[in-house]
């Protein structure tokens, strides 16, 4: 399983972190061991002192897929949900002052939240709200009408590149606000009003 990433995807959130408007879709990958699900609590790493939330859409992929066009995307996803990218800012910043590549700081364990997950015919696909709480408190709230890159874009861009597999799970970016967590926050997901993660911080 891999995940597939997508940054700089709200205008909003280009703005906070002083990133440049790209003219294609910034693709990362994280690998497996990423994953955080069934609520399980994300343990605060040691190598770190600047863990940041993103709040992302996310979808998993139904079937095995390259080159797919943009008018057959949508058939190629069988699940939504909402997930964390768990970014060590510290980390990130550190490797992109010395122009290196910053895995270490977006792909290490754990570092992937992935809520439960619900069928797409279920929901209307371009209708979607998403949002986290931090101890109750909204702090990321974001639109999927408001993506630079659609979701159709993204994965025609990245299936250029990379053969998509069933099961694979894309990260779609985050919109503004994201901020540093602390030990003993609790953290929750909301799509469409509905709570699809909570968890904690240890």
């Amino acid at each position: 399983m891999t995940f597939f990433c997508i940054g700089r995807n709200y205008s909003e959130h280009i703005r906070e972190l002083s990133n440049p408007v790209e003219e294609d879709p910034v693709v990362f990958l994280k690998p497996a061991p990423a994953m955080l699900h069934d609520n399980r609590p994300f343990y605060y790493p040691s190598f770190t002192e600047e863990v940041h939330h993103e709040l992302e859409l996310i979808f998993k992929f139904g079937r095995k897929g390259k080159s797919i066009p943009e008018e057959k995307a949508w058939s190629f996803l069988s699940q939504v949900s909402v997930g964390i990218d768990f970014t060590a800012r510290d980390l990130q910043r550190r490797c992109k002052e010395r122009s290196l590549p910053w895995e270490i700081s977006k792909a290490f364990d754990q570092s992937a939240v992935c809520g439960r997950w619900i069928p797409i015919e279920s929901v209307q696909r371009n209708a979607l709200q998403f949002e986290l709480y931090v101890n109750n408190r909204l702090v990321q709230s974001g639109r999927i009408e408001d993506m630079l890159f659609p979701v159709p874009k993204v994965i025609h861009y990245l299936s250029q590149f990379f053969l998509v597999n069933k099961g694979d799970i894309l990260f779609t970016g985050t919109p503004a606000g994201v901020g540093p967590v602390h030990t003993g926050d609790q953290l929750r997901g909301h799509l469409n009003g509905e709570c699809l993660f909570e968890f904690s911080i240890r």
